[in-house]
């Protein structure tokens, strides 16, 4: 066995089965230290997949990098799901080592999920920020859950500074700052995938994903207010607590 081999994974299984029988299984294989995504060098690649033939605005890569990391990701993903429309019906199973996820959805609402791991661990600068959260990935997750996952991952990253001797961000401002970047690269995905592709299925995905990162300055201004009757018991005062805990004594 290889030093490699011995790296601990995390796996998830996508199998999409569809309507006339058929099914397309892709596993993801991730480093579980670094969430970085394992993957077999693809030779040879395809044309669409060279940085320059659609770079993103906000890409930092230098012009030595010739291929984009997510791309060379999502090229075999792509080509599979080329001539596939957003609506086809799917019944979409993820498996993990822990469990199993199953959900009778669109083609495109399946995609995005498997999408997202491919685009946050494939080391693009920009998207590498959101790696933390493919650590904890819930398939078929809607705005809420992926917004508080968001959040979470991000707080736990600032509580991370705090304890090394930096400056955290509980204001969150760095977030909203991050997902501006995030969707710019998306924006430059969708655009990418519109030339490799024949059919709107992968392209949806990705515009998913977008709508996620349009709607986070939202719920962090307005959508977490509505979450406050949650965390009551870490809202209230402490006096109702010292109070029942004063007539006990007495």
């Amino acid at each position: 066995m290889s030093s490699t081999e011995k790296v601990p994974k995390i796996r998830y299984l996508y199998n999409f089965a569809f309507q006339d029988g058929t099914q397309k299984k892709f596993e993801v294989v991730l480093d579980e230290a670094t969430l970085e995504l394992v993957r077999e060098d693809l030779n040879p690649k395809p044309e669409w997949t060279k940085l320059k033939y659609s770079q993103c605005e906000n890409c930092p890569l230098p012009d030595t990098v010739v291929y984009c990391p997510v791309a060379v990701s999502l090229a075999g993903l792509v080509d599979a799901f080329s001539d596939a429309v957003s609506y086809e019906a799917a019944e979409v199973t993820v498996e993990t080592s822990l469990r199993t996820y199953f959900k009778k959805t669109t083609l495109q609402k399946g995609l995005s999920g498997i999408i997202g791991i491919y685009m946050s661990t494939s080391n693009c600068p920009v998207l590498s920020k959101l790696r933390p959260m493919t650590r904890f990935h819930l398939p078929f997750a809607n705005s809420l859950e992926t917004f508080f996952r968001s959040i979470s991952s991000y707080l736990t990253a600032q509580f991370l500074l705090m304890r090394q001797g930096q400056q955290p961000d509980w204001d969150l401002k760095g977030l909203q700052e991050i997902y501006k970047e995030v969707n710019i690269v998306n924006k430059g995905m969708a655009d990418r995938l519109h030339q490799a592709t024949q059919k709107d299925a992968n392209i949806n995905a990705v515009v998913i994903l977008h709508s996620f990162g349009d709607g986070i300055t939202y719920f962090i201004e307005s959508g977490l207010a509505d979450l406050e009757p949650m965390f009551e018991v870490f809202l209230k005062k402490n006096g109702s607590l010292d109070s029942a805990s004063s007539q006990k004594s007495s």
